[in-house]
């Protein structure tokens, strides 16, 4: 970000006293509480001149020993007029709603439906169909606190091909790099000396 996006979170500063402005490697972040979150979203809109909406993301913002307890919501909006952007960032606890801005801008909608569903996140306002995942999918595949499929056995639950067998597949012994198979190569047995 420029200069002048650390303008814009100063003004948004002025503006919303309930706002931390931060910058740190060229960028600044606005950080508005969880109730204001509408509130800076309209200013920045409204009073900024930032219409343009650019992403809205989410982030496991879990501290050690507490994955997926917190949850960073971050948005960022452009000025078109002057290119700066601004980005402002919310965190959401698990008991707690993420007020929605798709009445600001409309294009935040399916942002917020994927954060709320990849995350878990509770959404305030209407209940989004799921975007990515089936209606049946158990749990939220972007939290640290997600235990990842492929380590937990489950049984497939589609029908196999014919042929398949439901037996366990065997694999042929493994040795380490460099190591050949002991049935490469003469055997002492058969050694002709």
């Amino acid at each position: 970000m420029t200069a002048a996006s650390g303008e814009l979170a100063a003004r948004m500063a002025d503006l919303l006293p309930s706002a931390a402005t931060r910058s740190a490697f060229a960028q600044s972040v606005v950080t508005v509480p969880l109730n204001d979150w509408v509130d800076a979203a309209r200013l920045a809109r409204d009073e900024l001149g930032c219409v343009l909406f650019d992403w809205l993301g989410a982030e496991d913002a879990g501290r050690p020993g507490s994955a997926g307890e917190r949850h960073t919501v971050l948005l960022h909006v452009v000025d078109p007029a002057t290119r700066d952007g601004l980005l402002l960032r919310t965190e959401v606890g698990d008991g707690e709603e993420l007020p929605s801005v798709a009445h600001v801008w409309a294009g935040a909608a399916w942002h917020e439906r994927e954060a709320a569903e990849m995350f878990g996140i509770a959404l305030a306002g209407p209940q989004p169909a799921h975007l990515l995942l089936s209606e049946t999918f158990a749990g939220h595949p972007l939290r640290k606190d997600f235990v990842l499929a492929s380590r937990v056995v489950r049984p497939w639950p589609g029908a196999l091909e014919p042929g398949e067998s439901t037996a366990a597949p065997s694999r042929r012994r493994l040795a380490p790099p460099g190591v050949p198979d002991p049935s490469w190569g003469p055997r002492r047995e058969e050694d002709p000396s």
